[in-house]
């Protein structure tokens, strides 16, 4: 039974998130549906990241196993079109290698979190970017973010409601830059906590509005207690950018667990 590996890109404003829920429409779901249209069989759809309600991916990867073997365009091109008219489209379709899972397999995720930095509120990027209307500090913020980049204990910058068995987690990238009116913050690691990287944002904005300096986010992070941290910011600025993979299945991977709950 062969493996499908796909790229997904999808606007996440009219979900309740990548995971299958009662509640209401998800982008797992929608793909479970296409996939079923396309030949027949229901299947469950595997996603590299369980991207919360109204959080987007431009390099989303998912892995569904069927029984029918199809052309690879005819896979990508097929469930686009299946997914019609929901905000998503299938970027890509290949042979997933032996072993492979897209969520217990990734090696790295990347998140990009936007920011427009203006009094006015967005008109074509609304829903796509976190509107903050006071001037932020950006050189504040990256000061600080370098206080949370490697191995700590994240124990701060976690929902209450993450079912993680540890709070551990290396945090490879936290860079902050600004293109004119717009504040990006690129976020890298393995694995994520629950709401990790909206806390994450959330905090930094408190340093960049000039509530919070550089030794309120140590003071927060040393803590271990999500009360000292800052708000999570709201999810829809945040993209899954990237899932990259080296080759190695979940056996052969490090101690910590593949939450990315975002």
């Amino acid at each position: 039974m062969p493996r499908y590996k796909i790229i997904v890109e999808y606007d996440g404003g009219p979900f309740v998130g990548w995971q299958r829920q009662d509640s209401g429409p998800s982008i797992q779901a929608a793909l479970e549906d296409a996939v079923f249209a396309l030949c027949g069989e229901r299947v469950t759809v595997h996603g590299a990241g369980r991207t919360d309600a109204g959080v987007h991916a431009l390099g989303q990867v998912a892995h569904f196993d069927i029984l029918a073997e199809k052309r690879l365009e005819e896979i990508r091109g097929a469930l686009t079109f299946h997914l019609k008219p929901h905000p998503i489209v299938v970027v890509s379709a290949e042979i997933a290698p032996e072993g492979f899972h897209a969520r217990f397999s990734a090696t790295w995720r990347r998140y990009r979190y936007r920011i427009l930095n203006r009094r006015t509120p967005a008109a074509l990027e609304r829903g796509h970017v976190w509107h903050v209307p006071v001037p932020l500090d950006t050189a504040a913020m990256q000061a600080a973010a370098s206080v949370l980049i490697g191995k700590h204990d994240f124990n701060s910058f976690r929902s209450i409601n993450c079912q993680a068995r540890s709070s551990i987690k290396t945090l490879d990238v936290l860079a902050v830059s600004r293109n004119g009116e717009e504040i990006a913050i690129e976020v890298g690691a393995r694995s994520f906590l629950h709401n990790q990287v909206r806390i994450l944002v959330g905090t930094l904005q408190l340093v960049g509005r000039g509530q919070w300096r550089k030794s309120d986010v140590e003071a927060a992070l040393a803590a271990r207690d999500r009360t000292r941290a800052g708000p999570t910011a709201p999810p829809h600025g945040l993209c899954l950018m990237e899932v990259r993979y080296d080759g190695s299945d979940r056996r052969e991977a490090d101690a910590e667990e593949a939450v990315d709950d975002q």
